[in-house]
């Protein structure tokens, strides 16, 4: 590939471009083969017509892009921003090949998989979702709003940091962020405060208890009183709670657990169990 003879410089306007292309687009066109390549190639495509003017070195840049990749769309945006960088500094003569610009998303991309996903999916947005749902149980509108676009805001926020700390810092930005002792903070920090969240939502709103009373000796003696409460208040709750959740770990069907949760509780309710 030949390089341009006239320095060429992205602006802030080019970079936005490409980002939000990608926002709207990264999981366009979503297939096994190339996962997300797709939707990289279409992302990078303006910011690759201004870097190279000839046709060959943009068919180049855009079969570059076209390969596999996969990796949280949020967080891992910095390595979009990161390759934008990369480009801009190959178009202008830097000794950089196309083999290390696709090494680069290669080698990254599963590390922020882990780290977005974790965060994003295993925090962020079920954290969202839990408080939504409180609010809209009790029929305030912030519920669903809330989730629609407080949610959306949050991750659009993300994404557009992350991408733009890429573009900012190229590929330090990377081993920046992974070597940082403090991401792994944020990251515990988030998910015990989601855990709270949730320990809050299961009390309120799972509702299983036992009606189960009987005497020892000449002393009644109800099971969820004086046994269950004793323990922990909402103790069966959770273990509900968790017993499902546990079964999802092991991939059981929803739909074989909806079922067996109504089985049981028509059961228990008939025997005069729950």
């Amino acid at each position: 590939m030949e390089h341009n003879e006239q320095s060429v410089k992205l602006t802030k306007k080019d970079v936005n471009k490409s980002f939000w292309l990608w926002q709207l687009f990264s999981h366009a066109n979503y297939n096994y083969e190339r996962m997300q390549g797709t939707a990289f190639a279409m992302a990078m495509a303006p910011i690759l017509k201004k870097l190279y003017p000839k046709k060959e070195d943009l068919v180049d840049g855009l079969e570059r892009h076209l390969v596999f990749f996969n990796t949280d769309p949020n967080l891992g945006a910095v390595i979009h921003g990161a390759t934008i960088a990369m480009e801009e500094k190959k178009a202008n003569g830097a000794d950089i090949s196309g083999e290390a610009i696709n090494a680069f998303k290669t080698g990254l991309m599963g590390p922020m998989a882990g780290v977005g996903d974790s965060l994003i999916q295993g925090v962020i947005i079920p954290l969202f979702v839990a408080i939504g749902i409180s609010l809209g149980l009790t029929g305030n509108l912030l519920g669903p709003l809330l989730v629609w676009f407080g949610l959306t805001a949050t991750l659009v926020l993300i994404a557009r940091s992350s991408w733009m700390k890429g573009y900012e810092l190229g590929t330090s930005a990377i081993t920046s962020m992974l070597q940082d002792g403090r991401m792994k903070t944020w990251i515990g920090a988030a998910g015990i405060l989601g855990t709270m969240v949730m320990g809050g939502l299961i009390s309120q709103y799972v509702g299983f208890s036992t009606k189960i009373a009987f005497t020892i000796g000449q002393v009644p003696f109800d099971l969820q009183a004086n046994l269950f409460d004793a323990i922990m208040p909402n103790l069966l709750p959770l273990a509900l709670t968790l017993f499902i959740y546990w079964l999802t770990t092991k991939r059981v069907k929803t739909t074989w657990i909806l079922l067996g949760v109504a089985v049981v509780g028509i059961a228990g309710g008939a025997l005069g169990i729950f």
